[in-house]
């Protein structure tokens, strides 16, 4: 069943004293891992299968992690803002530059991410300051556009991993230009609660991802393919939130450089700055997996329940519990 806001079946919860839309108590660093290519050797005993953007706490301690999927033909380094964000809550970010350029195809993104999955075990420790443990019986996946869709096909067991997933998260998720042209290998099935996860899921929408910014172009998160499909396809326990006034890119850093970075400016509908955005993602993300990762409830039902102060307007929040 469908929750809204007013359901007695979510408990209220006394605001927590410390926003997890604010930067968190942890100092954080941005590490590089490369991987090893023919004219390159990798640094690392075990490198990984890509190469490696990793937002780390700098204190010592044993940190959940969050293996994260970039948008399409998007630089892993134009969300650095938004890793330090979720890595000064106590997690480790793992985001791996999939590609440079890319077909619509997302087969070979799928057996990638499952393959830097899979080397986590082996190789992630030795990517990171000594006195940072990953726990990797704590991992969530997520991704953002395309790459939103490559981490419902991973989680929907379209790549094999050796390790579990715990919760799933969805940034404006988007499976191709329009309902019935899906990119293969197509995800959304167009059954309600059909997505056999087996985990939490979290779905986060920007308001303006379905608007065109140019009449020539469609717009980055086309209705029929698009966040509220896939929410719609999961069971419970999901959560649902869709960001007013914002667009598909404005959770990037502000300043993303070259060609790329520059067109993430001019190809999406855009709201007023990024910051808002980029807070509100980050701050829900951290909700979230500190509720299915940590065993800590309090800010995610604190901010279902409309208590405390968001970065912007929810234009709409639903959840399945």
């Amino acid at each position: 069943m469908v929750m809204t806001t007013t359901s007695s079946s979510v408990a209220s919860s006394t605001p927590p004293t410390k926003s997890v839309f604010d930067i968190g108590k942890y100092e954080t660093v941005l590490v590089k891992a490369e991987a090893e290519t023919c004219t390159t050797k990798s640094s690392l005993t075990v490198p990984p299968p890509k190469p490696l953007l990793i937002a780390t706490p700098l204190q010592s301690g044993e940190f959940p992690i969050l293996m994260f999927l970039h948008g399409y033909l998007l630089n892993n380094s134009f969300y650095s803002q938004l890793f330090k964000h979720i890595a000064s809550h106590g997690f480790i970010v793992v985001a791996p530059q999939l590609y440079s350029v890319a077909g619509p195809d997302t087969t070979d993104e799928i057996k990638s991410s499952a393959a830097v999955t899979n080397w986590l075990s082996a190789g992630l420790q030795s990517a990171l300051p000594s006195h940072v443990q990953p726990n990797l019986s704590k991992l969530g996946l997520a991704g953002h556009s395309r790459g939103g869709k490559v981490a419902f096909a991973l989680a929907l067991k379209k790549g094999a991993t050796s390790l579990k997933f715990s919760a799933l998260i969805g940034v404006d998720p988007v499976d191709g230009m329009d309902k019935g042209k899906q990119t293969p290998p197509p995800v959304l099935t167009y059954v309600p609660h059909s997505f056999d996860l087996n985990m939490a899921v979290l779905v986060v929408g920007s308001g303006l991802g379905e608007v065109k910014k140019n009449p020539l172009f469609p717009p980055c998160a086309p209705k029929g393919v698009n966040h509220e499909d896939f929410y719609n396809e999961c069971s419970k326990p999901a959560y649902y939130f869709v960001a007013k006034d914002y667009g598909h890119l404005d959770m990037l850093d502000d300043d993303t450089k070259g060609v790329r970075g520059k067109a993430t400016y001019c190809l999406c509908k855009n709201g007023k700055s990024r910051e808002p955005m980029r807070r509100f993602i980050g701050g829900i993300v951290v909700a979230f997996m500190k509720a299915y990762l940590e065993g800590d409830s309090s800010d995610l039902i604190a901010i279902s329940n409309k208590h405390g102060d968001t970065p912007l307007e929810i234009q709409k929040l639903e959840f399945l519990v």
